[in-house]
């Protein structure tokens, strides 16, 4: 059963995609919604699939889950399942789970594995309208599409697998406004970090972000998932754009994404998934982007960023005690001084990858201007495709040679030093 709210009342893009997937509304303010698809990774599946045989439970809709192994297993040149100690009881756990419950596995070698945040919308897994969950904080990517995405906890996973709903609280609603042109060698990614500086990494705790403006419109689908990506980052767990022409064009053809006549259908009502003229947000937020630059972050969380041409902030330029105390803290653990420049910053790794930028788009960026150019000694550089599907097309476009030429380590799909303490050399 789905609730229908009817009543004419205009609606943010968020309330037409949460109304749409609420089964029932307690008296005390918690809904129980319906999860359109569950994605698992080998980080928490083996627990879910082990809660789930303790309690001799089955998956609802073992047709709706997804499972890949992306957090835990190695990126190492001809890595298997068992090259990664502390990966290995955790693939094998997702694989024995997801074969006894009936779950589909975007295994190793499949060309279909890779980060799970990734391959839901280049698979056609993330639709507009629909409602997917995935026990990881960047679940809110695939919000890019138009998509309700929940990032959840392992115990509510276990939930989700067992019911195909989750019970969530509505969150309220803000709308983060982009204005102005951005720079030539501006990505998406410089511009989500200039949000989370301008308003802060606690501005969306308790929100659900819609990003809309005419930058975003501009921008390209691989764009908007970075920008939804970074939600997170604002203390959001959820993250909007409205789907238009380029998420039609983006989505057609993908494995999972309906066909011929039920495409064309299905693109009726994505063009119903908007936010209304006359609906209102608790918080609304105008960001101009011109004259942003390049963004680099100098500390321990992404609020901790200036422009490449800046300087490290001095500590007096804080306002209070705490922001002091956490500038001194951060400027010690990272071996930098309070007023000096960011560029010419000495640095000792180079990653290129994860589900905020490991897409073809980001490699192809990365290529350009590593093309000609050596990694500098003492260094190392790592490219760590998003997927096994972006591999092979990096591949075919020869960005593979280009970084390898100048002293990458061109390695295999997941998301390796995002989840840092899971990589073996």
């Amino acid at each position: 059963m789905r609730y229908d709210s009817s009543s004419g009342v205009p609606r943010t893009l968020f309330d037409k995609l949460w109304d749409s997937h609420v089964v029932e509304q307690s008296s005390d303010g918690w809904y129980l919604m319906h999860v359109d698809r569950l994605l698992l990774h080998d980080l928490t599946a083996a627990h879910a699939f082990d809660q789930l045989e303790e309690r001799s439970l089955l998956p609802a809709n073992p047709e709706l889950v997804f499972a890949t192994p992306d957090h835990a297993v190695s990126s190492r040149p001809g890595r298997t399942g068992d090259t990664s100690a502390v990966g290995r009881r955790l693939y094998a756990g997702l694989k024995a789970g997801a074969r006894s419950a009936g779950v589909t596995v975007f295994d190793l070698g499949s060309g279909d594995q890779g980060i799970v945040n990734v391959i839901g919308p280049e698979l056609g897994i993330a639709l507009p309208g629909l409602s997917i969950a995935c026990g990881d904080s960047h679940t809110c990517t695939h919000g890019a599409l138009g998509v309700l995405a929940i990032g959840i906890g392992s115990s509510e996973g276990v939930h989700a697998l067992a019911t195909q709903t989750l019970r969530l609280q509505k969150p309220k609603k803000m709308r983060v406004v982009l204005s102005g042109r951005p720079e030539a060698g501006v990505s998406a990614k410089d511009i989500a970090l200039h949000v989370v500086n301008t308003c802060g990494i606690s501005s969306g705790i308790g929100h659900a972000v819609e990003y809309a403006g005419v930058v975003v419109e501009e921008m390209e689908i691989e764009e908007r998932l970075t920008l939804c990506n970074m939600a997170i980052e604002m203390g959001a767990r959820f993250g909007v754009v409205a789907p238009d022409d380029k998420t039609v064009a983006y989505v057609r053809g993908r494995v999972y994404a309906p066909q011929g006549e039920a495409f064309d259908q299905a693109v009726s009502a994505w063009n119903e998934l908007r936010t209304d003229d006359d609906a209102t947000f608790d918080k609304e937020i105008m960001v101009d982007v011109t004259g942003v630059e390049p963004v680099i972050t100098w500390g321990v969380n992404p609020e901790q960023s200036i422009p490449i041409s800046g300087h490290l902030p001095r500590l007096e330029a804080f306002a209070d005690e705490a922001g002091r105390t956490a500038a001194q803290d951060a400027f010690a653990y990272m071996g930098l001084q309070p007023g000096d420049p960011i560029a010419g910053t000495p640095i000792d790794r180079v990653f290129i990858g994860s589900c905020n930028s490991g897409r073809l788009a980001d490699l192809h960026a990365a290529a350009a201007v590593v093309r000609g150019r050596t990694v500098a000694a003492g260094v190392s550089a790592w490219v760590v495709p998003g997927s096994e599907r972006v591999k092979h097309e990096a591949e075919l476009a020869g960005l593979d040679l280009v970084f390898k030429q100048a002293g990458f380590e061109w390695r295999e799909p997941g998301c390796s030093l995002c989840a840092a303490s899971m990589e073996t050399r």
